[in-house]
């Protein structure tokens, strides 16, 4: 019974930065551009835990462990999540409430690193990361709250098992607001357009980014595989919500989670190559527009 709940973990950990390399040609190909191979982020990773890391005398032991520990909570919330009808590694009511904690634990130690080092920009990235998270950790957990209602379950295998085809002809409006909410969450929690670009090196307009700046060699490799496997993670999620395949055979209910974890990087890789990063000062609007979405889906299941 074990080997199955395996399925989600492995899979995040073999096949995150695979989603990083869809995104990319998606962008590429839209764009005219041959751009890299799909494997590329494996090679980064690859070439960046054979170099070596250096540290400034000004930054102490809170800068070396930022890395680590984020890398270390999105493995955890990997084994949070289920793949179909197979329950998750760690699954146990309330887990959602420790999905959001292992993603702001991940959040605070990577400020943390930020502000250990005494940068003004990094600084400047910490306190709009702060910000932006602050709001989208409520439409994250209003988007749940819904889910949880309309399931009768805490627990996100039981929330995710109780996601079907007929849950969506029963309470449809409500899990479409879900699924807009969470993809508003997911594009602001990885960082990605129209609320920051990863392509971007320009301080000024960083988010995330900027953060990691003094970051090198194998824990810049941390963090880039911590980002991977966080936007593996809340794809699942919203993967789980939006395309709810349950048949009962695991192999079936994996492929059909590759296919939707895909779908969802073409997604993303088309948003991004049709619009542009939005203003700063635009941000804080579409995550609470994202919250909106959320309160108004636990309102329509509470009727």
């Amino acid at each position: 019974m074990e080997a199955p709940r395996l399925a989600q973990p492995v899979l995040a950990i073999l096949f995150a930065p695979l989603l990083l390399g869809v995104v990319n040609r998606v962008k590429a190909w839209v764009g005219g551009r041959r751009g890299p191979p799909v494997l590329q982020a494996y090679w980064d990773l690859a070439k960046l835990l054979r170099k070596g890391a250096v540290y400034s005398r000004s930054t102490t032991w809170i800068f070396r462990a930022g890395p680590i520990v984020g890398v270390c909570a999105a493995l955890v919330a990997t084994a949070l999540l289920p793949v179909g009808d197979t329950p998750a590694l760690m699954g146990f009511p309330g887990d959602l409430i420790l999905l959001a904690y292992v993603f702001g634990l991940a959040r605070f130690f990577t400020v943390l690193a930020a502000l250990d080092t005494g940068s003004s920009f990094e600084g400047m990235g910490a306190s709009r990361e702060v910000q932006f998270s602050a709001l989208a950790e409520p439409a994250l957990l209003l988007a749940l709250a819904a889910v949880a209602r309309n399931t009768g379950s805490t627990s996100l295998t039981g929330m995710m098992q109780g996601i079907s085809v007929h849950a969506w002809t029963t309470a449809g409006p409500a899990l479409a607001l879900v699924s807009a909410a969470l993809l508003l969450v997911f594009l602001a929690e990885n960082a990605r357009i129209p609320v920051d670009d990863p392509a971007t090196h320009l301080e000024l307009t960083m988010i995330h980014e900027v953060m990691v700046l003094d970051h090198g060699g194998p824990d810049f490799a941390f963090v880039l595989y911590g980002a991977a496997l966080k936007l593996w993670v809340l794809g699942a999620l919203l993967v789980g919500i939006a395309v709810p395949v349950r048949s009962g055979d695991p192999w079936i209910d994996a492929a059909g989670f590759a296919a939707g974890m895909l779908a969802l990087a073409v997604v993303v890789g088309a948003v991004e190559s049709s619009m542009a990063r939005l203003k700063l000062l635009r941000v804080p609007q579409l995550l609470a527009g994202a919250a909106a979405l959320s309160a108004l889906a636990l309102i329509l299941v509470l009727r």
